[in-house]
């Protein structure tokens, strides 16, 4: 703004400068009375400080040094991220303390170009630019500033400063000019336009307007009785139409017109209110009073000091629905601007407000201005700037504006990528449909401008980051446009090879390309695109339905020859596919039978640890008798233990002695009965040359969850659900066999998606590493080294092929000795031990051979 600085800036600073000086004023009377309610000594430093000019000089320049400080802060949070509202405010109120008025003007500029302003934070501005400018031109400056201050909320209070202003400070008004005076008529009709029928606060302005016609009607000559008399119907017009408003203290208004037309020698009952007061105007104030009357219980809701904003969000929502239904669409309007301009960032409020505007009041001026205000408060939500796009389109608005209003759009951070591909697709509707209309050439639009919006879509979100089907749809619109609008095969062609080069292995893209083909009557390069695909392999059923579809489409379209061709090609595929099938599940047959198998195995140890647990809690000689025989069967402890007979779970002397008679005979076969089952229940090795690890699996998944998720993927021949040995349930561990490295690859490239709402993570199948692993850290499992890195805290190692055990008791693990487990506590000690002997240090024990057991029991 073009003033002398020096002469423009000392009433600001003054006027800043006040507020200090009275807190200084304050401090230093809060020092004079402490000074003297203190002793002497004390009453003599504190005056000696005071009477001391440096002490106030150095806390001003603490003061200043602070001041300075935060400011560079706040800019260099600002310069790192524009769009700190809050940083903006804290900006613009340093500035203001501390007077730099250049800077305070240009941040003031700066934020409102990013957001709306408050209507308060409009009136600090235009009252600093009045204490600072003088002359037509700052007068013209600040005339700016309240308009757009003035459209950015509704506000009562900023549009009476604008109104006084004017009247304070432009000639033309003060001077009641006719230029003047019909500036300032236009004006108060803007601000009735604007907030007018606001119930609380309208009446405010209708009274101003008024005083000025009235201030008009003193002015006018007495002697020119036509234009007084011209003024005096002003005046009453005024009057009544502020009647027909349902306004607050309505009644007021009329007595005010009455004692106004009593002045003017209209009235000759006092006593009657509607004397004086034309019949149409008293039906109006009544039907004004009648809908006050219906709108009171939501105002009273609504000046409620205690309600929660959530509350008052609601309040407003059903007066707006109140007032929707009685059909007035100033009336919901000036309620809708009501309520944005006390919840701004309310989106749910905006979207409503447009729409009833888009439906009801269909007014360029002010769907752009809503429009606009919409998608400042609430950047984020792309719907707002799908329909802002929309509604310039319904009002016949510029190339130019719709392109600034979908580049600002793009500028701005949505929750999801779904929000840039709308917009992407409606910037591209409104270009096709204006572009279809005969002489839309003829305005500057182009078919490069399609091309290039959907290249720049496509540079906007990859396949990571939409969906398969919307990626599809985004170039499938944009080949049928190459086509159709473009006349350009070469090109429509183009971007289907340019989506096969991302996500070839999708059957759909492949399907839309050849139906492009075919809907364009190119059979031929249908046909091709059928031998360019029917080897490869898709997910699911993917790659049988394109062998099929093939043959379907030369049954249709070609000739016998092509027919054979397409069947001599296709058969030793299907075949193939067929015997791959059959593999597949032979294979997942046989796992699952296994699995099975594996789940009996383990629970029969299970019931010799228990039968071995009830056998402890009985007399030394009996736990002697019991373990003994190697024969007894895991029903019949499972029997013993449910009968709870002791006397069951013993032997007597003949027994133990048939028992150790038949031992030896028995031995070879049980070893060699041993042996086998151990190499039954031995763990198989797997080599994992094409396998995929994954964790973090949901507990409520299961082999079939796993193979749907990578249905996908293909090749898979097999899933190892790693399962606790005792409870069978899952570990959240799994391991996938693929038949290729493309497949696994494939699998690998869906790490850290959901299956059953937990993110999966998914990695290459490393056995050498994690058998080095296994070797280093001396485990005795010749399992699965990966498997046997995550076993769970629940699970307990098993009995390797040397024959050494681990077992568990409590969250330790003993390891007893070879063949030690079975031992009973009372023989496990050498012979020659008595109960009150100490063992010596350094000596183990040594487990007894058979025919030392069996010597020892005959003994007894």
């Amino acid at each position: 703004m073009p003033v002398d600085e020096a002469a423009a800036e000392a009433p600001l600073l003054v006027a800043m400068e006040e507020d200090r000086a009275e807190a200084g004023e304050a401090a230093k009377e809060e020092t004079l009375e402490e000074e003297s309610a203190g002793g002497a000594g004390d009453g003599g430093a504190a005056a000696f400080e005071d009477k001391n000019p440096s002490s106030s000089s150095d806390s001003e320049s603490d003061d200043e040094a602070a001041e300075g400080l935060q400011i560079e802060t706040l800019e260099t949070a600002l310069a790192q991220n524009p769009m700190n509202y809050e940083a903006h405010v804290q900006y613009i109120q340093c500035l203001r303390k501390s007077g730099h008025v250049e800077k305070l003007r240009q941040a003031r500029y700066a934020m409102n170009e990013r957001f709306p302003l408050s209507p308060k934070m409009w009136q600090e501005w235009t009252k600093d630019e009045i204490s600072l400018s003088a002359g037509l031109e700052a007068l013209t400056e600040i005339e700016k500033l309240y308009d757009r201050g003035v459209q950015e909320y509704l506000s009562v209070p900023l549009w009476l400063d604008y109104i006084n202003f004017f009247q304070e400070h432009d000639p033309s008004v003060s001077h009641c000019s006719p230029a003047g005076i019909l500036k300032m008529r236009n004006l108060f009709e803007r601000a009735l336009t604007a907030a007018g029928l606001h119930i609380v606060e309208g009446n405010k302005i209708w009274e101003a307007f008024r005083e000025f016609e009235q201030a008009i009607l003193l002015t006018i000559d007495d002697n020119d009785n036509e234009e007084k008399a011209k003024q005096v119907q002003r005046i009453r017009a005024l009057f009544h139409r502020q009647l027909s408003v349902p306004l607050v203290d309505l009644r007021s208004t009329l007595m005010d017109c009455k004692l106004w037309e009593g002045e003017q020698g209209n009235v000759n009952d006092i006593d009657s209110d509607f004397d004086g007061i034309p019949t149409n105007v008293i039906t109006s104030y009544q039907k004004a009073i009648e809908m006050y009357n219906a709108r009171k219980q939501y105002e009273d809701q609504l000046s409620d000091t205690d309600a929660s904003d959530a509350d008052k969000l609601q309040q407003f929502m059903n007066y707006l629905k109140f007032e929707e239904s009685s059909g007035d669409p100033a009336r919901v309007q000036i309620l809708y601007e009501r309520a944005v301009a006390e919840f701004p960032i309310s989106s749910d409020l905006w979207l409503a407000y447009t729409t009833y505007l888009d439906r009801t009041l269909k007014v360029p001026n002010v769907l752009k201005s809503v429009y606009s205000r919409a998608t400042r408060n609430c950047t984020w939500v792309g719907e707002l700037w799908v329909r802002y796009l929309l509604s310039l389109e319904r009002i016949h608005a510029s190339e130019e504006e719709l392109s600034a209003v979908f580049e600002q759009s793009l500028q701005n951070a949505f929750p999801s990528f779904k929000e840039y591909l709308d917009l992407f697709l409606t910037r591209v509707d409104g270009l096709r449909r204006r572009m279809s209309i005969v002489g839309a050439k003829e305005d500057g639009l182009d078919y490069a401008l399609i091309r290039e919006t959907f290249q720049r879509a496509v540079e906007y979100l990859s396949p990571q980051l939409v969906s398969c089907d919307d990626l599809l749809h985004l170039h499938k619109y944009w080949a049928r446009l190459e086509a159709n609008l473009g006349k350009d095969m070469v090109a429509a062609r183009g971007v289907w090879e340019s989506l096969l080069k991302k996500s070839g292995s999708l059957l759909e893209v492949w399907q839309s390309y050849i139906a492009m083909e075919i809907e364009m009557g190119h059979i031929n390069e249908a046909r091709f695109i059928y031998k360019r695909c029917y080897s490869k392999r898709f997910p699911g059923t993917g790659s049988e339905d394109i062998c099929r579809s093939w043959l379907q489409f030369e049954r249709e379209y070609g000739t016998l020859d092509d027919l054979d061709l397409a069947v001599k090609k296709v058969t030793p595929r299907l075949q193939e596919l067929k015997i791959f099938k059959a593999q597949q599940e032979s294979k997942m047959d046989m796992m699952l039978s296994s699995k099975k198998d594996g789940s009996v195995s383990t629970n029969t140890p299970q019931k010799r640890k228990m039968a071995k647990t009830s056998s402890d809690k009985q007399p030394p000689a009996k736990r002697k008798k019991d373990t003994a025989p190697k024969c007894m069967e895991a029903s019949d402890v499972d029997q013993n233990k449910a009968t709870g007979n002791a006397n069951d779970t013993t032997l007597d002397k003949g027994e133990v002695a048939t028992s150790l008679r038949t031992a030896d005979s028995t031995a070879t076969n049980e070893q060699a009965v041993g042996n086998s089952k151990s190499m039954e229940s031995k763990p198989k090795f797997y080599n994992d040359q094409c396998t995929a690890f994954i964790s973090n699996i949901s507990l409520e998944a299961n082999e079939k969850h796993l193979q749907r998720f990578f249905s996908d993927c293909g090749g898979v021949t097999a899933i190892r659900l790693l399962r606790d040995k005792f409870t069978g349930k899952s570990r959240g561990l799994a391991y996938v066999d693929f038949s290729d490295e493309g497949h696994l690859a494939t699998a690998i490239a869906k790490n850290r998606q959901k299956l059953l709402g937990k993110k999966l993570s998914i990695a290459r199948s490393d056995p050498k590493q994690s058998q080095k692993r296994s070797t280093t850290g001396g485990s005795s499992s010749k399992g699965r080294g990966q498997e046997a890195q995550f076993k769970s805290d629940h699970s307990r190692l098993v009995e390797s092929s040397e024959g050494t055990v681990e077992e568990r008791r409590g969250s330790t693990v003993k390891l007893m000795g070879k063949n030690t487990f079975a031992a009973p506590r009372a023989v496990a000690r050498p012979l020659g031990w008595s109960k009150k002997e100490a063992k010596i240090d350094g000596e183990t024990e040594i487990p007894k051979s058979n025919d030392e057991f069996r010597k020892m029991l005959l003994k007894k």
